[in-house]
C-alpha cells in the first residue's frame, strides 16, 4: 500500500508541473517517445512473447491473444499514435467562453487538465502508450494498472517511454505503473481520492462492474460492447454485406465488434443465405432467431440470453425484425449504448435511428468498427464511454480535460 501511495503522491505534484509545461515541451516528449519504441521493439517483441507463452498456456481464447499480441507492425502504429499525437491542438490554457458582469468584473472559462487519471486495464498492452501519450498531451499525470495477461509487456513498454523522459522537460514522476496485478492493489488504487481524480477502466465487464462498485474516485467506464447492425429493406445489399462482414470479422475481441445482426424480414431470403454462408467460411459461429432458421437450415438456435451478449469472439446472434421500429426496439433493449448502425438509403430512416437509439455512436452506412479514438481523429483514446456526465464515446484529449474559472477585477468587493 505504500508503494502504491508512493506513486501517487509523485504524480500528484509531477500533475501540477505537467499543467505549465508548454505545448512545444510535449510534443517533443512525444516524437521521442514514438522513436524509442521504434528503437526498443526487439526488446518489447521479445517481452510480449512471454505473455503469449502464457496465455496459451492458460488456453486464452484466439481473439484475446490477438488483442495482446505485438510485432513490427502493431508496435510502428503505436509509434505513429504517439506522432499523430503530437498534431492534436493544445486545449490547455483555451479560453472557452468571456463573460463581462455588469459591476465590471471579466470572468472566463478555461480549459485545464483534470489532474491524475488511473487507468485500469486487461489484455491490451498498446493501452500502455495509448493513454501516456494522450494524458501527456492533455497535461495529466496518469497511473497504470495492467492486468497479469499483459504483465510483461505492459511494464517494458512503460520502462522504454518513461526513460525517454529523463531526457526532456516533462517530469518524468508524471508517468506511474503499479507493477502488482492482483485485486487488492486495484482496491487500494481506488480508495486513493486524495491524489487521483479520476478512474478509466477497460476491459471486460466484470473488470469495469468491479471498479464502478469498489471505487471512491470518480469513473468514466463503458461495462460492455454489445453493437448491432440494422440492414433495412432500403438497404444497398452489397453495402451491407461489407459493413456486417467487417463489423464481425476484422476483429472480433474488441468492444466495438458487432455482436447481433438485425434483419429486414423483407430482405432476409436473399440477404440471409449469402450473408451467413460468408460468415460460416470465415469461422462464425451463427445464432438465429426462428425466422433465420427457416430460412438458413443447420445454425444453432438463438436464446434469450444471447441478445444481450457481449461475445468477443466469432460468434453473432442473428435475428429479422418487421421494421425499423422492432429493430429499435431490440437494441434499445438489449444493447448497452456502445455503437450502433443502420444500412440504409433512406435518410428518413436513419434520422429515425439516430433520434431514437440511446447509444453513444450512431452510423449510417459504416461498420461500427470505428468508434475508436485514432479513427475520430482523437489521437487514439484513453476508453469509450457509455456514460452521459463528462464524456460520452471514444475518450480523446478534450475529454481528459476539466475547466476553470479565471475573474480579473478591479477591486471589486461584494456587497
Amino acid at each position: 500500500m505504500d508503494n502504491i501511495i508512493s506513486k501517487a503522491k509523485q504524480a500528484k505534484r509531477a500533475a501540477l508541473i505537467l499543467a505549465t509545461i508548454s505545448s512545444a515541451e510535449k510534443n517533443k516528449a512525444l516524437k521521442a517517445m514514438a522513436q524509442a519504441l521504434l528503437d526498443k521493439s526487439a526488446y518489447i517483441i521479445l517481452e510480449n512473447k512471454k505473455d503469449i507463452i502464457a496465455a496459451q498456456k492458460a488456453n486464452y481464447a484466439k481473439a484475446l491473444i490477438d488483442r495482446l499480441t505485438l510485432n513490427d507492425k502493431r508496435i510502428k502504429e503505436m509509434a505513429e499514435c504517439l506522432t499523430d499525437t503530437t498534431k492534436l491542438p493544445d486545449l490547455i490554457g483555451e479560453t472557452m467562453a468571456t463573460y463581462k458582469r455588469p459591476n465590471g468584473l471579466v470572468i472566463k472559462k478555461v480549459r485545464c487538465p483534470i489532474g491524475v487519471v488511473g487507468i485500469i486495464y486487461e489484455s491490451r498492452p498498446n493501452v500502455t502508450s495509448d493513454c501516456i501519450g494522450l494524458c501527456l498531451k492533455s497535461g495529466n499525470s496518469v497511473i497504470l494498472k495492467g492486468g497479469k495477461e499483459a504483465v510483461n509487456s505492459n511494464q517494458a513498454i512503460f520502462k522504454v517511454l518513461k526513460a525517454v523522459l529523463k531526457n526532456t522537460k516533462v517530469p518524468s514522476e508524471c508517468v506511474q505503473m503499479i507493477d502488482s496485478t492482483d485485486r487488492q492493489s486495484m482496491t487500494e488504487m481506488l480508495g486513493l481520492t486524495e491524489y487521483v481524480d479520476l478512474i478509466v477502466p477497460r476491459g471486460g465487464e466484470a473488470l469495469i462492474r468491479f471498479v464502478g462498485e469498489n471505487s471512491r474516485i470518480p469513473v468514466i467506464k463503458h461495462y460492455k460492447g454489445v453493437c448491432h447492425t440494422y440492414v433495412s429493406n432500403k438497404a444497398n445489399l452489397k453495402m451491407a454485406e461489407e459493413i456486417c462482414f467487417n463489423a464481425k470479422v476484422q476483429r472480433p475481441g474488441v468492444c466495438n465488434a458487432m455482436e447481433t445482426m438485425l434483419v429486414h424480414k423483407q430482405i432476409a431470403k436473399k440477404f440471409l443465405p449469402v450473408m451467413i454462408e460468408r460468415f460460416q467460411k470465415a469461422g462464425v459461429e451463427i445464432r438465429g432467431c426462428v425466422r433465420t432458421r427457416a430460412i438458413v437450415k443447420n445454425i444453432k438456435a438463438a436464446k434469450e440470453s444471447d441478445w444481450p451478449t457481449e461475445y468477443l469472439d466469432l460468434i453473432l446472434a442473428v435475428k429479422v425484425v418487421d421494421s425499423v421500429e422492432d429493430a429499435i426496439e431490440h437494441i434499445n433493449t438489449y444493447g448497452s449504448r456502445h455503437s450502433d448502425t443502420i444500412v440504409t438509403e433512406s435518410k428518413t430512416e436513419a434520422e429515425k435511428f439516430f433520434a431514437s437509439v440511446d447509444s453513444a455512436c450512431l452510423y449510417q452506412n459504416a461498420s461500427t468498427r470505428f468508434t475508436d479514438g485514432y479513427q475520430f481523429g482523437f489521437g487514439a483514446e484513453v476508453g469509450i464511454s457509455t456514460d452521459k456526465i463528462h464524456v460520452r464515446g471514444p475518450m480523446g484529449i478534450e475529454g481528459l480535460t476539466s475547466y476553470k474559472y479565471i475573474i480579473y477585477g478591479k477591486g471589486q468587493v461584494r456587497s
